[in-house]
């Protein structure tokens, strides 16, 4: 089975489209959560995600945002981009993000994974380096789990003799690109296929990833969008202007 791993769209239509449209052949489309928040195209984002697929699990802005959380953790920036989307969002959609499913969630017919937004331990928690990560690779089940929230493509693994990041390895970031990662048997992965919507590691190309589970390995995916268009779309909303601005960065 091939799996398409998408992650913190962020309301990110242009980002969203561009990835689609570059991915390859897949079975089934899996999403870690964070649809909405940030970016100014929630409805389009949502209902495009919908269509995708039904294995969901929710991320921190989609329950902010759909009312079931408070932004008591979220900075003012985020927090505005919170009631703006509150306003604009539809009542199906709204409804739609209230009952996502929190993780960790598993793949009907594929064994050895599971799906977070977070960790395993706590939905919100970021993993961000190795020593963060290696409580949920030591105690996890599962061989895989599939996480978000950092919005850095990569992850981690674990085995009995070593254990280290992995982070894939680009060219140059003027292109589309990708990065064949071959997993082995008997080791633990945390794998976070990237943010489509709002890259944090410098590069500001939308990341996604493919799981193949017959080849065993994780495709990681960058590619080119229209950042301007989705920079318009913020700035005619009204949106902080600093949401549209490091989208061009990567940060």
């Amino acid at each position: 089975m091939r799996i398409l791993l998408l992650s913190d769209i962020h309301a990110n239509s242009e980002a969203l489209d561009a990835c689609l449209a570059e991915a390859p052949e897949h079975d089934l489309v899996v999403n870690l959560g964070d649809v909405v928040g940030y970016g100014a195209s929630p409805n389009e984002v949502i209902e495009r995600s919908r269509a995708l697929g039904k294995v969901f699990v929710r991320g921190n802005h989609d329950k902010a945002c759909s009312g079931i959380s408070s932004m008591e953790d979220f900075n003012p920036i985020a927090g505005l981009a919170v009631i703006w989307t509150r306003t604009v969002l539809r009542k199906e959609n709204l409804e739609w993000l209230r009952v996502l499913p929190q993780g960790p969630a598993r793949i009907d017919g594929v064994s050895g994974v599971q799906l977070v937004h977070g960790s395993p331990h706590d939905e919100d928690e970021y993993l961000l380096l190795l020593p963060e990560a290696l409580r949920s690779l030591d105690e996890a089940e599962p061989w895989i789990t599939f996480f978000g929230h950092t919005h850095v493509q990569g992850g981690f693994f674990a085995s009995s003799d070593d254990s280290a990041a992995i982070r894939p390895v680009y060219n140059a970031h003027a292109a589309s690109e990708k990065f064949l990662f071959q997993l082995r048997k008997n080791v633990r992965y945390m794998i976070n296929p990237g943010s489509v919507g709002q890259p944090r590691d410098g590069d500001w190309r939308a990341a996604f990833a493919l799981f193949d589970t017959d080849a065993y390995t994780v495709t990681y995916y960058r590619v080119k969008y229209d950042v301007a268009g989705a920079q318009k779309r913020i700035i005619a909303a009204d949106l902080p202007e600093r949401l549209a601005t490091r989208l061009a960065q990567g940060r």
